[in-house]
């Protein structure tokens, strides 16, 4: 009679602890909204921005729109954009889908997208030494896709390279990614064999380039139409994954760079060499797909098993931070690091700039000019 009792009151419990959840994520949910009001008023000092209030297709949120220009304060840097280059999962924000969780569940929370820009500084607050007017930086921040931003003096910017323009420097931001997946979780080393699935993307192209820095043998992994771009940047091997598949050949890799992550743990523990690596650094393409939950299933399921196996595959978080997009500086300054921009829009064609993103197959690196 006791045991029917607590079964009774468990299951009682266990209900009352589901509709609390679900209460909770229902208000959570319905509370959620963002600053989109502001924008009803008009602005004392003008600047052009592109916002969304709501998800959806890039034709139907994404809007050039005249807010009101920042004002930086004492500890803050106002820059001037010249041009913001998109990430693979800026086109995740727009849609919704499961980034609801991180950009907002109901409404985005930030409504100008975008966040790698490069551009001139306007402005310095009293208590910035670092930087002054007239200079050129490039860095990350968040609502970027706008004529004028306000940077921290602490926050993630550096001068910009002299070698190379506007749109490239806006690129560089999205290496970090490579370096320190390369650098810090692979550990690669001169004389070691790389192979990089996905070679060709925004992240890929600097992933080739930044293993040959490190003096590995680097074998790149992509399409057909993409082959010459990779052999460009330096990739010592290239395999046409249309015509070959890289986990049946007989090269066995110190560290797999996986981009894509298109393939089952055995048979990337089968070309991996003992106590290899295999960083886990993508989901394959960019924005959200059909296959991108089921990509990262995958990946989570071979980082655990690899717990039991001398090959590790392993996730890492990105560190956005002022130290290492030096390094990307002082790299590309010295020419052995160049972003691989292969298309711009103006700030008016951004819906398209979004909608070239999504297909997953972009080539390189976008840029979106803002004059």
């Amino acid at each position: 009679m006791k045991l029917q009792k607590v079964i009774k009151w468990t299951g009682i419990a266990v209900l009352v602890a589901l509709f609390l959840t679900f209460l909770v994520g229902f208000i959570a949910y319905w509370r959620s909204s963002n600053d989109c009001y502001r924008y009803s008023a008009i602005p004392a000092n003008p600047m052009k921005a592109i916002v969304y209030c709501e998800y959806g297709p890039p034709d139907d949120v994404l809007k050039l729109e005249e807010v009101e220009k920042p004002a930086p304060n004492d500890n803050q840097i106002l820059v001037r954009v010249r041009a913001v280059s998109l990430r693979f999962y800026d086109g995740g924000m727009l849609q919704g889908g499961v980034g609801r969780l991180i950009f907002g569940l109901r409404k985005p929370k930030n409504t100008c997208p975008g966040s790698d820009f490069s551009g001139i500084v306007e402005a310095v607050g009293r208590n910035v030494t670092e930087f002054k007017r007239g200079d050129e930086v490039f860095g990350v921040r968040a609502g970027a896709l706008a004529e004028y931003i306000c940077v921290r003096s602490d926050g993630a910017m550096v001068l910009k390279p002299r070698n190379i323009t506007f749109e490239q420097a806006a690129s560089i931001p999205t290496a970090l990614v490579a370096l320190q997946g390369l650098r810090d979780t692979g550990h690669v080393k001169a004389g070691q064999t790389v192979l990089i699935n996905g070679a060709s993307g925004g992240v890929g192209t600097f992933a080739v380039q930044i293993a040959k820095t490190f003096g590995a043998e680097v074998t790149g992994v992509c399409s057909t139409r993409n082959l010459e771009l990779v052999r460009s940047i330096g990739a010592d091997h290239v395999i046409d994954y249309t015509q070959e598949d890289f986990t049946k050949g007989d090269q066995r890799y110190d560290v797999i760079y996986d981009l894509v992550n298109n393939r089952s743990f055995a048979e990337r523990r089968r070309v991996l060499k003992p106590g290899g690596i295999c960083v886990l650094a993508g989901v394959g393409g960019s924005g959200m797909h059909n296959d991108t939950l089921f990509n990262l299933a995958g990946a989570l399921t071979a980082s655990l098993r690899s717990r039991f196996a001398k090959e590790k595959f392993v996730f890492f978080g990105v560190d956005i931070n002022k130290k290492d997009l030096g390094v990307l500086r002082d790299l590309t300054e010295s020419g052995k690091v160049m972003p691989a921009l292969t298309k711009t829009y103006p700030l008016t064609e951004t819906a398209a700039a979004y909608k070239y993103l999504e297909t997953g197959h972009a080539q390189g690196k976008i840029a979106i000019t803002v004059e």
